[in-house]
């Protein structure tokens, strides 16, 4: 089974392919050019250097966020698009889920932090047990204050929200805070493959219509419009 995943959540948008040997391929860049300049074309890099057609593809996965709100829906209809001209399902995964996943067997509590601006951070929790990974916590929006009132365990923060706020995140939780390496609070679009794919052999197979990023806040436009609606 070959699944494209695609992360376009943050300014660090990536492409892999997975197969079930595991990756076969990952692009990742961190650089100024928007998603909507690079997304296809790092896709098309990713298909031809590994001789795999679109059409050889068993299915998509995205991270559907939350994250940036212009770089979900770029990525989402990107995903769409492919997925209508191969007929092929389309899984969409959380931007947290697939932050954590990169810390298989933690021994401790995952906490993915991503900057949501306005002093706030995107952040949801998970475990590792037998089973697998477990979220412990829904995903949401919230201060580090608020956030360090909800979590009395240890902790292991990741995401670009544990590289951000670092020092106010150990003055808030002290040593109940560890922090990830560097190499693993990056998004990962194999990350977002892999576990398309262990959806998909779940039997997961969403509605393509029904796909909507995974906000949590509402988009600022939409609120700006709804103030001045309110306000004639």
């Amino acid at each position: 089974m070959l699944i494209l995943g695609i992360e376009t959540a943050t300014k660090t948008g990536s492409v892999a392919l997975v197969g079930e040997e595991g990756v076969i391929a990952e692009y990742t860049l961190s650089i100024e050019l928007t998603h909507s300049e690079r997304l296809m074309a790092t896709v098309e890099r990713v298909m031809q250097d590994t001789g795999v057609a679109v059409a050889d593809l068993d299915g998509f996965a995205v991270s559907i966020g939350p994250g940036s709100f212009t770089g979900l829906r770029i990525g989402l209809a990107a995903v769409k698009g492919l997925a209508l001209v191969t007929n092929k399902p389309v899984l969409p995964v959380p931007t947290l889920k697939a932050l954590a996943w990169n810390l298989p067997y933690a021994q401790h509590l995952i906490c993915p932090l991503l900057d949501a601006k306005k002093k706030e951070v995107y952040t949801a929790l998970y475990r590792f047990g037998e089973s697998g990974i477990v979220q412990m916590m829904p995903e949401m929006v919230c201060s580090l204050k608020e956030l360090a009132g909800k979590i009395k365990d240890r902790t292991v923060f990741t995401g670009e929200g544990s590289r951000l706020f670092r020092e106010e995140i150990r003055s808030l939780f002290g040593d109940r805070a560890l922090f990830a390496p560097a190499s693993a609070t990056v998004p990962s679009a194999a990350s977002v493959a892999e576990i398309g794919r262990a959806m998909m052999n779940e039997g997961a197979r969403p509605d393509l219509d029904g796909l909507t990023p995974l906000y949590i806040r509402r988009p600022e436009a939409e609120v700006a419009w709804e103030k001045r609606s309110r306000s004639q």
